[in-house]
């Protein structure tokens, strides 16, 4: 089990140790719980050699494999894990209520799962260094644990990470001002309009950048002609969400490649497309599901628009606030030089800038 923040080398590890054992004839897949992650990898490891767009594939891939079919199987973005596999398509024989986790362990040799628990962002995901543990521990088997945070970093600023952990009430200890890093550059703006102009020559000097926002305005499907809706809204500023589905539409890209198409600049990223992925700089839109108020962060699950949240028998409240707090901390840190942040609640917007100035 192999744990680390966002930049500290989760899937470089992963794609270099799926590369190493198949270069040694071994049997071995390397699995996400991401949609968007994985038809990445199939696009961009697949464009030379299709055959190997076959070793990518998803957690839910399990159900009905033979016990250690694989030498080695490969979990990428594991705090994705799910409760179970049994979705609306799963054949009535499979669905037997077995933890999805007991299937990934099962399914091979040795299982390796790497993951944040910071980016549980969804109802149902499970995917911890202790219940994996547990349920290894249960079938006899031998845990091995690796802390990468303890270890080494790719890129980013660890010292940035720590601080967002903290501004988000992730860590214990409060909110503290930001510093500085000469590796990592933090900005708070006064509206989009300013965020897309900072990220705009960001893009002309070269570098990659994104804009996402948390979930909080309606989604809605392309028009017939082609053209997207600006559903997220800020005062007189619009821009579409990015697209769905799997196919390009109107020069926008299909949902799994917006953080690695330069087009996916022109639509605000939500936090399931832009999960897994990193660009250079990072454009975070706060809407009104996390405000700061008397001292304290307060979610406001009203203003979030994820039907994933709406039911409040599988979300409580306090499950709602840990989830939101968790989707913008990984929105915060995809970006590995700087991050320009907003938030459309201006007494937010104050405290971020009080922080970071």
């Amino acid at each position: 089990v192999v744990s680390g923040g966002p930049g500290s080398g989760k899937s470089v590890i992963a794609l270099s140790l799926l590369g190493e054992l198949s270069r040694q004839g071994r049997a071995v897949l390397h699995a996400t719980g991401s949609r968007s992650f994985t038809q990445t990898l199939r696009k961009v490891a697949g464009k030379r050699a299709p055959r190997v767009s076959k070793m990518f594939t998803y957690f839910n891939s399990f159900i009905a494999a033979a016990p250690n079919d694989l030498d080695a199987l490969i979990l990428d973005e594991a705090h994705r894990i799910r409760e179970t596999s049994a979705s609306r398509w799963t054949k009535a024989e499979h669905r037997t209520g077995r933890p999805q986790v007991e299937e990934l362990l099962d399914a091979a040799r040795v299982p390796v799962f790497l993951l944040d628990e910071f980016q549980v962002v969804r109802p149902g995901e499970q995917g911890t260094v202790d219940d994996i543990a547990k349920h290894a521990a249960d079938r006899g088997m031998h845990v091995e644990k690796i802390d990468l945070d303890a270890q080494f970093r790719c890129g980013g600023s660890q010292e940035y990470v720590h601080w967002v952990k903290r501004l988000l009430g992730l860590e214990p200890g409060g909110s503290v001002e930001w510093t500085g890093d000469s590796a990592f550059d933090v900005e708070v703006v006064d509206s989009p309009y300013e965020m897309e102009a900072a990220l705009s020559s960001k893009l002309e000097a070269g570098y990659s950048a994104r804009i996402a926002a948390g979930y909080c305005w309606p989604w809605g499907d392309p028009r017939t002609d082609g053209s997207l809706p600006a559903d997220v809204r800020v005062g007189d500023w619009a821009k579409p969400w990015n697209l769905k589905g799997d196919r390009s539409v109107g020069g926008a890209p299909a949902a799994a490649l917006w953080a690695t198409d330069p087009a996916g600049f022109g639509q605000v990223g939500c936090v399931y497309t832009a999960q897994g992925f990193e660009y250079d700089y990072a454009g975070v839109i706060f809407g009104p599901d996390l405000v700061w108020r008397d001292g304290r962060w307060v979610s406001v699950r009203a203003a979030n628009k994820d039907p994933d949240f709406k039911n409040r028998t599988k979300v409580s409240d306090a499950d709602f606030d840990r989830l939101v707090r968790n989707v913008y901390k990984v929105l915060l840190t995809r970006g590995m030089r700087g991050v320009a942040v907003y938030s459309t609640d201006r007494q937010t917007n104050d405290h971020l800038r009080k922080l970071a100035t």
